[in-house]
């Protein structure tokens, strides 16, 4: 017991050691840094073969299907995704587990010295030292290369071209659905993001995109054609067939690259969430056999069945019910309305909104805003929050001040929901906005034990 104190005392050592670099909020366009740390490290992104995601909306769902599928047929995996909801060991995960504070520590000892050769180089060349991502990067490749894994399953932080995963050459790359979204960085159309997205196409890559806009289309399509890729597309090369509500998710069907697969069991809500399996499937098969080679029906039963998507349309209270949702733009949104609508029998919901500046506050709003919602608005844990009074002016521009509460704290506004929620029957409290605010809901749910049955 004592060790593993010690061993999460280390662990949460690290975390403060990359908290104190540049934050997510603000990355660095380039790959020369994280390239210079992994090279002095001895390569440890080429230890194993690579499945890359992005994408605006679906990433982490489909990256963690994609995982659980290819765990199921008995491969080690590596996966990395991103943000964390309650701790930063989430994003680095071995076997579908999280990485052991013990081998963060350990491997942060053996590449820290290497971390700092790196940052006094940037210094040197008056460029800002590696940023937490960037560094986050190079020890999630260590942990990968010292479990050792057979495969990496590794989501974009942040666009994908100068994302500091893209040293690394994915086999296949994965397009969850292309949408506006950190148009600061990004661009300010969908093509413009998805040429920077598609920055993560190697040569001879296998691609596999969802249903796209079509200038997000014309731009993957291209480029995998100028890299020599196969390109295979949702709706045309495979596709969901079939998706009906059952208990804890739902059945699918889905026509693959290599054959069909029917009656699939999902314990996820949403269409969107069928979709993601789909691509899913579709990357695995590109990935095993060229999408030549059916996958094992067992291997998909097992793989899909254990999936899970914390944060994602996840259930952490009852009586009243209450969900949180990462949903933090329009696309994401009007995917929450719809599972919403298809898969719950509530007659009224009140959401628990918070969001970080820079985003589409009306056009999240104006997609959850359908039945009378309510909304009390409070201020995610996050020092890019949008303040609670200012968010709930903009709400209240969108729904009119009379559907619109505010609570300076989570911990207030969620008393004052679940309070409401408890007073009729059909009543449902939904947290969605911000992944900071869902993570911390998720733990305030957990603490008080408002999931029991």
């Amino acid at each position: 017991m004592t060790d593993e104190l010690d061993y999460a005392d280390a662990a949460d050592a690290v975390y403060r050691s990359l908290l104190d670099r540049v934050g997510e909020a603000a990355p660095e366009p380039r790959l020369d840094a994280t390239r210079r740390a992994v090279e002095l490290l001895g390569d440890p992104h080429r230890a194993a073969p690579v499945i890359h995601i992005t994408g605006t909306n679906g990433k982490t769902s489909t990256s963690r299907m994609i995982e659980s599928i290819l765990r199921a047929g008995g491969l080690r995996t590596g996966l990395m995704t991103s943000p964390h909801l309650e701790r930063f060991t989430e994003r680095i995960l071995i076997d579908g587990e999280p990485v052991t504070d013990e081998a963060i520590a350990r491997n942060w000892e053996e590449i820290a010295p290497y971390v700092v050769m790196v940052d006094h180089e940037l210094d040197a060349a008056g460029e800002p030292r590696l940023t937490f991502f960037e560094a986050l990067t190079v020890l999630a490749f260590a942990c990968f290369a010292d479990a050792p894994v057979d495969v990496v399953v590794l989501e974009v932080g942040m666009g994908g071209e100068w994302d500091s995963t893209n040293v690394a050459d994915g086999q296949v790359a994965v397009f969850t659905p292309i949408d506006l979204d950190h148009q600061a960085a990004l661009g300010t159309s969908i093509e413009q993001i998805a040429r920077t997205k598609a920055g993560i196409i190697k040569p001879d890559a296998s691609v596999v995109t969802a249903f796209q806009a079509p200038e997000a289309l014309t731009v993957l399509r291209d480029v995998t054609a100028e890299q020599g890729g196969s390109f295979a597309v949702e709706g045309g090369a495979f596709a969901v067939l079939d998706s009906r509500v059952a208990v804890g998710g739902q059945l699918i069907s889905v026509k693959g690259l290599a054959g069909e697969y029917r009656d699939l069991a999902l314990p996820l809500f949403g269409r969107h969430q069928a979709e993601n399996a789909a691509v899913a499937i579709a990357a695995v098969e590109s990935f095993l056999g060229a999408g030549t080679m059916r996958l094992a029906d067992e291997v998909l039963q097992q793989g899909l069945g254990s999936v899970t998507s914390p944060g994602r349309l996840q259930i952490v209270g009852t009586e009243p019910s209450m969900l949180v949702d990462a949903a933090h733009n329009p696309h994401g949104a009007a995917s929450l309305a719809a599972a919403l609508e298809e898969y719950f029998d509530f007659d009224e919901v009140v959401f628990v909104l918070g969001v970080l500046a820079g985003k589409d506050v009306a056009g999240i709003v104006g997609a959850l805003a359908g039945g009378g919602s309510r909304f009390i608005v409070t201020a995610p844990d996050s020092d890019r929050a949008v303040g609670a009074d200012e968010l709930a002016a903009s709400v209240a521009r969108v729904v009119g001040p009379e559907r619109v509460e505010v609570a300076a704290r989570l911990d207030d506004a969620l008393g004052e929901a679940r309070a409401w929620a408890a007073a009729a029957a059909k009543r449902a409290v939904i947290v969605a906005g911000s992944i900071v605010l869902v993570g911390e809901a998720i733990g305030i749910a957990a603490d008080r034990d408002w999931g029991r049955a």
